[in-house]
């Protein structure tokens, strides 16, 4: 059976090199067109799907949009969780990479961003944060005050589990629509990688990746498709 994951297309803190996370920023016209690429490139290969996954964050949900808009299949049901949030980055939300770099060292903003299980310097009390804490799509959510991928990898596996293996030993094909570290989450544990292997594993915005799984669903192939 196969999985198909992408990761949204360019956002405008994309664009702006700025560490986004849970901050609910906009695609791009860049963007828009990266995820109408990745449906007609799903299209071409005559995917079809039977559900969508995507996380609560709006460059995540368009892009599911765009992609089904280009399958034909907008008719999809698509389920939405927090748990397919992006990695939420604390304190760096919102900076900009290169000047948290030097700020703080390139060596130690590279184990904030790159590390399996060291965090981010803990989010302060700003206006984008108290936006997130009084967010009703957040209400009974203990919202981190920042994750590493372990932390991030913790919560999606439990979701992973409970909404979407059930789906896929009835055999549907679902398609997974989110961030960079949450599917990258995924990808941990379906190909079994190690901290260290995982860490240099990365999504480009847009680009499906095709994993190919078997009855235990366990990664036998994976393959991004960038047409």
């Amino acid at each position: 059976m196969k999985l198909v994951l992408v990761r949204h297309g360019q956002s405008t803190w994309n664009l702006e090199n700025r560490f986004t996370g849970w901050v609910d920023v906009p695609l791009t016209p860049q963007g828009v067109s990266e995820a109408q690429k990745a449906g007609k490139i799903l299209h071409s290969q005559g995917f079809q799907f039977d559900a969508v996954f995507t996380s609560y964050l709006q460059r995540a949900i368009k892009t599911s949009w765009l992609v089904t808009e280009e399958l034909q299949q907008s008719w999809l049901p698509q389920y939405k969780s927090w748990c397919l949030n992006e990695r939420h980055y604390g304190g760096l939300q919102g900076l900009n990479k290169n000047e948290t770099k030097q700020k703080y060292g390139e060596e130690q903003v590279l184990l904030w961003r790159r590390s399996y299980d060291v965090l981010p310097p803990p989010s302060e009390e700003n206006e984008e944060n108290r936006k997130i804490k009084a967010d009703r799509r957040y209400q009974g959510v203990n919202i981190p005050p920042g994750e590493a991928l372990k932390q991030t990898v913790e919560r999606v596996l439990p979701y992973w589990q409970q909404a979407m293996v059930p789906l896929l030993k009835q055999g549907q094909r679902l398609l997974v629509v989110a961030h960079g570290n949450s599917l990258r989450a995924l990808v941990k544990h379906l190909a079994s990688m190690s901290d260290e292997d995982i860490i240099h594993f990365e999504f480009e915005t847009g680009v499906p990746l095709v994993c190919e799984l078997d009855e235990q669903l366990r990664l036998k192939s994976k393959e991004f498709l960038k047409g």
